[in-house]
């Protein structure tokens, strides 16, 4: 059965087009914890020169992911946590709202693991120089009441954990619903 999100129904066409001036122009982008399979199969859709290689932790959400319509460049998702799984090979990793609904050690194994040259990251972050919007502080309250281990990372810890990691200082790009798209490279 297929579901949708409301949420990444809103925000693909702001990621896809965020994401354009980034992307390889060829190769295989992997999906990490790609949830309904929405963006896999917009970004499939949208960028046809790059293979798409869907993932998800959940067992449950895969059917979800498979049954979108076929693509010639959209892959058979795969079940893959970022935490115990061997990561395929990849040109590029795309992470979408995954960090703030997920234990620090889960960054700390993407940051570590993502295979490719680029590693793309958009959810919502706090940053140290910059007022919060009142609606994500509220957000990562309600998240941390529901799990401690979750909640809004700050960029700045991002940044320092990929530097450990041998990745690039992150290029931030201001996205639409106070969310954020980072491009780190190494």
């Amino acid at each position: 059965m297929r579901e949708d999100s409301p949420s990444a129904e809103r925000n693909r066409e702001p990621i896809a087009a965020a994401l354009a001036p980034l992307l390889p122009t060829r190769g295989t982008v992997l999906e990490i914890a790609s949830g309904t399979g929405q963006h896999a199969w917009h970004l499939a859709r949208r960028f046809p020169a790059l293979r798409w290689q869907p993932s998800e932790a959940d067992p449950e959400a895969l059917p979800a992911i498979a049954a979108r319509p076929p693509l010639p460049n959209l892959l058979p998702p795969l079940r893959l946590d970022v935490l115990a799984d061997a990561l395929p090979a990849a040109d590029a990793t795309l992470c979408v709202n995954l960090l703030h609904i997920a234990p620090w050690a889960v960054t700390q194994a993407l940051l570590a693991r993502a295979p490719g040259a680029l590693l793309l990251i958009y959810g919502p972050f706090l940053r140290a120089d910059r007022p919060t919007a009142p609606s994500n502080l509220a957000f990562d309250a309600d998240l941390r009441a529901r799990n401690p281990a979750w909640g809004l990372r700050a960029l700045e810890a991002v940044a320092v954990e990929a530097a450990r990691h041998g990745w690039s200082a992150p290029a931030v790009t201001e996205m639409p619903a106070n969310n954020l798209l980072l491009a780190l490279r190494r």
